[in-house]
């Protein structure tokens, strides 16, 4: 791993900014893109957006290997959309379907990043067979569109391990459909690292976890017994808890300018995993697999 040497004041910016690309790399493979079909993986959790003088925007779209639902073993190639950067100080990240506002402005040499704001989800996991290719489950009866809102609060620390610009978060989200769909609440807890190895190139690590209340098992992961003719699946009544936990890491390369400027190649992976009754349910250990894998390759252009 090359070091990181500031040569001037104007390279300092885009090591300080080089975890903004990489944040939208990684949410980009973890978030689905606006459509009923896509699955929904809510698992990025709120990256932390760089400190920053004056206003930054970078969009992305990527090709991304995801699941036809949450829990499923068939993938299909998806477009997945992302929006992050600083406005007036304010951070914030749009993310396929999930959106968040770090109303906590630092100054640019703050080696702490306190962190604190809304957070909003639209889940469009199972409203529409299409797109699902087990016949199992599209037999299942469908869910309708449940917006999740809350908010989050985290804390990070710049300049932890390889370089003064590496970065070291972690954070907690808290949500709840105030539609009405599935009437819980999820709590995710995160950790992310990041680190520029130049002006050009930055990688990054993160894992996080998702505990849902009952009511959300049983929307989305249930069979009731007046469904198991229709799907030949056994019927199963889930209960709250841990419902998963993901691993993942990005990349991105800029292709022209550096990383604050230009566009950049981003690319990453994730692995999750399906615990207790949500890896349990015939909807996921029948029809599907406690292990779900995605991946994304794509474009990002920094304004």
């Amino acid at each position: 791993m090359s070091a990181v040497r500031p040569v001037a004041v104007r390279s300092l910016r885009p090591l300080r900014l080089a975890t903004l690309a990489v944040a939208a790399a990684s949410s980009l493979l973890a978030a689905p893109v606006l459509a009923q079909s896509a699955p929904v993986d809510p698992n990025a959790p709120p990256m932390p957006v760089p400190n920053a003088n004056g206003n930054t925007v970078t969009v992305a779209v990527a090709g991304a290997w995801l699941p036809d639902y949450e829990g499923s073993n068939d993938y299909s190639l998806t477009p997945a959309p992302a929006a992050i950067g600083t406005l007036g100080g304010v951070s914030f990240q749009v993310l396929g379907n999930r959106a968040s506002v770090d109303l906590i402005a630092e100054p640019t040499d703050a080696k702490w990043d306190f962190q604190a704001g809304p957070v909003g989800l639209v889940n469009f996991n199972r409203v529409s067979r299409k797109g699902i290719d087990d016949p199992r489950v599209k037999a299942l009866p469908t869910t309708s569109t449940a917006l999740e809102l809350g908010g989050y609060v985290g804390v990070g620390k710049v300049g932890v391990i390889t370089s003064d610009y590496d970065k070291l978060t972690v954070s907690v989200s808290y949500r709840y459909d105030v539609t009405g769909i599935h009437d819980s609440g999820v709590i995710q807890p995160s950790i992310s690292y990041y680190t520029p190895l130049s002006t050009k190139a930055a990688i990054g690590i993160f894992g996080s976890a998702e505990k849902v209340e009952r009511e959300y098992g049983r929307t989305y992961f249930d069979v009731r017994p007046q469904d198991v003719a229709a799907s030949g699946l056994p019927a199963f009544r889930t209960r709250g808890g841990w419902k998963n936990y993901v691993v993942g890491f990005a990349g991105t390369y800029s292709l022209t300018g550096d990383l604050l400027h230009g566009f950049k190649v981003i690319a990453g992976g994730t692995y999750k995993r399906m615990l207790n009754d949500f890896g349990d349910t015939p909807i996921v250990s029948i029809a599907g697999s406690r292990d779900q894998w995605l991946g994304a390759v794509g474009i990002g252009y920094t304004f």
